[in-house]
């Protein structure tokens, strides 16, 4: 892929997410209603997409509640901002393996089939749903992030089916490798489109060699959007423009905005416009969005 600027960028705010990040910044939402009121936050200050976990309103663990869900979606799509909503679809792949014996799994092990892990992307058909193209060792000591390719060809049909925009979401050259093949085989529709996710322990590092040659895997015709975790959040977003891609920040990858300044979605979001617009790119809406990768709007219910 030859590296040519994109001069028409979307940012997608990634809102919430489901590490152990909610304790330790007052402002990563919790409830429907916090998690809602930031994706509009994020929204109005130039979020075209906002990317949405769920979490147990009173603990803040992660969760796959469809009434949640269904909150979440509703809350967003009756506010007075447009934006394109996309929703998780990589919980329940989680292997938690014991010590000294892998075996019986220990607690946080969530294995569930494809239809319940698709389950509430049927129930509230957003627009672009994520699909973790890989199976990988993921930052916790015995923990593994598990998508067999079995896994991903069932899911990946039934996100086609449904109309709903698979996000690739590409934590390795491998994973890309595969997503490939998934079009080849007619399980996702080409174009595709992307996310490079850098500097995950342990999948692709956050330097810049492993940046473009993630880059470089992409196919010409896909559209590809990449983040970085925490202070490298905004010098990927300024790659990623360079590259010829979109941009994601949000505090389900950072919760700092400055040395010492804890970051709102809306603050990340803000800092990501200033760094398009400066490198001279223009920063794109969800219309825009929508019409680059053949997305339908979806009405609010009722």
């Amino acid at each position: 892929m030859p590296l040519e600027m994109n001069r028409d960028v979307f940012i997608t705010c990634a809102v919430t997410g489901s590490g152990s990040t909610q304790d330790k910044s007052p402002h990563v939402p919790r409830s429907p209603k916090q998690i809602a009121d930031s994706a509009i936050a994020a929204a109005k200050a130039g979020a075209a997409v906002v990317h949405c976990h769920v979490r147990d309103p009173e603990t803040g663990a992660p969760s796959r509640d469809l009434k949640l869900y269904r909150e979440v979606t509703d809350r967003i799509r009756d506010a007075e901002v447009d934006v394109v909503l996309n929703l998780t679809a990589g919980m329940g792949g989680d292997i938690v393996f014991g010590a000294p014996n892998p075996l019986p799994t220990q607690a946080g092990t969530d294995m569930v089939s494809a239809e319940e892990r698709v389950a509430h992307v049927a129930e509230c058909l957003p627009e672009i749903c994520t699909l973790d193209c890989g199976t990988m060792n993921f930052a916790e000591a015995d923990y593994v992030m598990t998508n067999t390719p079995g896994m991903l060809t069932a899911m990946g049909r039934m996100m086609t089916e449904l109309g709903v925009k698979p996000e690739i979401e590409a934590f390795d050259t491998g994973h890309l490798w595969y997503a490939k093949q998934l079009v080849k085989d007619g399980v996702l529709d080409s174009p595709a489109l992307v996310q490079l996710c850098m500097g995950v322990p342990w999948g692709a590092p956050d330097d810049l060699n492993t940046f473009m040659a993630m880059v470089n895997n992409v196919p010409d015709d896909w559209t590809f959007s990449a983040f970085g975790l925490g202070r490298n959040q905004m010098p990927i977003a300024a790659a990623s423009v360079l590259a010829g891609g979109n941009v994601r920040v949000g505090l389900e990858d950072n919760l700092m905005l400055d040395r010492g300044v804890l970051a709102t979605n809306e603050a990340l979001v803000g800092r990501a416009v200033e760094i398009i617009e400066r490198l001279g790119a223009k920063v794109i809406g969800p219309d825009a969005v929508r019409e680059t990768l053949g997305l339908v709007k979806r009405a609010p219910r009722g």
